[in-house]
């Protein structure tokens, strides 16, 4: 553990936004997902698989880092209503520690057991949901978005009853890596109690450890914020992905995406496909992920306005929009791979792009596979006016290098597929799709990262 850096930078804040607890004593511990890849670039790499069960399942402390895990306090807009009831219910901030850039990250968990902000449920994880997080993590990753990493995955021995899959259905803790656990919802909830102070401390503490500035003026992370979120928005249209659940106690306040319920890749451009069952009114349907992440940017300007005049802070949300449109064309030029140009120039094949492939209902990643590199490959009849667009830009050096574009078909991540993965665990306990497919997923990655 040479290259382990702890951290405790989380203590700076003080006990006003977070609780002390205790996490669950399950009753097995059984090692199902190791991100190696991923504890080695934290100095954790070395450790044996009975250390990592000991820290990951039973959460005894790392050397230097927490004493003991905290519950971190928040509020949120839950489809658009404000709840302040909620917070960790049942998940923790285990441990934080610096990778080998010096950048801040956490380890957060998920099924750890109850805490003061469970209410009434249970503290658990189902294994099909931490499975499922797995999956969508690598995938995210492969595609270039950013987003946490699922770190462990320990099955623990319970027997838990949902009401919307099948049960009782198996449990588990998962360990999530991520840059930051602090929520827009975070400063929702110092706005509305008042707690101007540690509103001021709360910025102050996300601009040092997140953006290296030391100002703790709110307009400036709030710039920083609306970057970070035009990103975030931008690369999940590109990744043909659907979040689920935008509420603002799910965007991190580095946008790195992360809490994965409910998501789905979209087989195809449909701006109203959605991935949550209870999203009736398609409020965080495909197209309208923008919308909802902005809306929920506006929300922490208005937490911010209890500690900031309102010019500053709107000069900044007003710049979000053209944020996306920039973030917008390097993602989807990114996944074509093409080299970007002006603006003005890109942007007419980035709108020609959506109203085709809407149009058409084309398979969103069998069209991203065939047309990499600036490639117009037969069976594309009504892609004329695309194709022309296409053909002004030259391609990345190295788009189609990697053996991985000589394959028959591309890597995918669609709900068939994720319940194929799934049923072979819960009915053979039957590990193997799922680590097939991680390799595969890497593999799509290093292909989407191997230009020149």
């Amino acid at each position: 553990m040479s290259s382990y850096r702890p951290e405790t930078a989380i203590l700076e804040l003080g006990p006003d936004f977070y609780d002390p607890v205790r996490p669950a004593d399950f009753p097995q511990a059984i090692l199902r997902f190791r991100n190696q890849r991923q504890a080695e670039g934290v100095g954790l790499g070395g450790l044996t698989n009975a250390d990592w069960i000991r820290h990951f399942a039973r959460f005894a402390p790392l050397p230097d880092a927490l004493p003991e895990p905290l519950a971190l306090r928040y509020h949120g807009h839950q489809f658009r209503v404000y709840n302040p009831d909620i917070g960790d219910g049942r998940g923790f901030l285990f441990a934080q520690l610096r990778d080998g850039d010096g950048r801040l990250l956490d380890l957060g968990t998920k099924g750890s057991g109850q805490t003061p902000w469970s209410r009434f449920g249970d503290g658990r994880l189902t294994l099909k949901g931490g499975v499922r997080e797995i999956l969508a993590t690598e995938m995210l990753e492969a595609l270039g978005v950013e987003t946490s990493k699922s770190f462990s995955l320990v099955e623990t021995g319970e027997a838990l009853e949902r009401n919307d899959e099948p049960s009782p259905t198996r449990s588990a803790v998962l360990v999530r890596l991520q840059h930051s656990h602090i929520r827009i919802g975070t400063f929702q909830r110092l706005a509305t109690l008042g707690e101007e102070d540690n509103l001021r401390k709360l910025t102050a503490y996300c601009l040092r450890h997140y953006y290296g500035d030391e100002s703790g003026d709110p307009a400036t992370l709030l710039g920083h914020v609306t970057a970070q979120t035009a990103h975030l928005a931008a690369s999940y249209i590109a990744a043909g992905f659907v979040h689920g659940v935008l509420n603002s106690d799910n965007i991190a306040i580095t946008a790195q995406s992360f809490d994965y319920g409910p998501w789905r890749f979209t087989p195809v451009w449909d701006g109203a496909f959605t991935a949550a069952y209870f999203d009736h009114a398609g409020l965080y349907a495909f197209a309208r992920q923008p919308e909802a992440i902005h809306w929920d940017l506006v929300q922490l300007a208005i937490a911010l306005r209890r500690i900031e005049a309102a010019e500053p802070l709107t000069a900044q949300l007003e710049n979000f929009p053209h944020l996306f449109q920039l973030a917008l064309r390097d993602a989807i030029f990114a996944r074509l791979g093409l080299q970007t140009g002006e603006l003005a120039i890109d942007m007419p094949l980035v709108s020609a792009l959506e109203e085709t492939l809407s149009a058409t209902r084309a398979p969103l990643d069998k069209f991203y596979f065939e047309w990499r590199g600036g490639r117009r490959p037969e069976g594309y009849a009504s892609f004329d006016e695309l194709a022309a667009l296409v053909a002004r830009h030259q391609p990345v050096p190295g788009a189609r290098d990697h053996a991985y574009w000589s394959d028959p078909a591309p890597c995918s991540m669609h709900i068939d597929e994720v319940e194929s993965i799934w049923a072979a665990i819960d009915e053979r306990d039957d590990w193997a799709p799922l680590n097939d497919k991680i390799v595969a997923v890497r593999r799509m990655g290093e292909a989407h990262r191997r230009t020149a």
